[in-house]
């Protein structure tokens, strides 16, 4: 790819920055993938917890549980992470 391609695919208006984002780019991609893969255990997870508490007579969602989570997950990433909890939660549990 040229330099001139490279910098139109970025964005960026200088060689320079171009290789500075394809190379962030990259990690990011990397990063997602990590998440990706991590929600998908924690989704694992969340089903064996939910198949106990229902064998033991439970309901499928304790929702004091929930909160602390939308607490946690706001308190480390500020108003957005409320709605990043809530839709981990959703992929989790599907909708209440």
């Amino acid at each position: 790819m040229t330099a001139t391609a490279t910098t139109d695919v970025t964005g960026a208006r200088t060689p320079e920055a171009a290789d500075v984002i394809t190379g962030a780019r990259e990690r990011i991609d990397a990063l997602d993938d990590r998440i990706i893969g991590l929600i998908q255990e924690r989704m694992a997870v969340s089903a064996v917890i939910q198949e106990a508490r229902i064998a033991s007579g439970g309901r499928r969602v304790n929702l004091s549980r929930e909160m602390e989570i939308l607490g946690h997950y706001r308190d480390a990433l500020g108003k957005p992470g409320t709605a990043l909890a809530m839709t981990m939660l959703e992929l989790c549990r599907g909708r209440i």
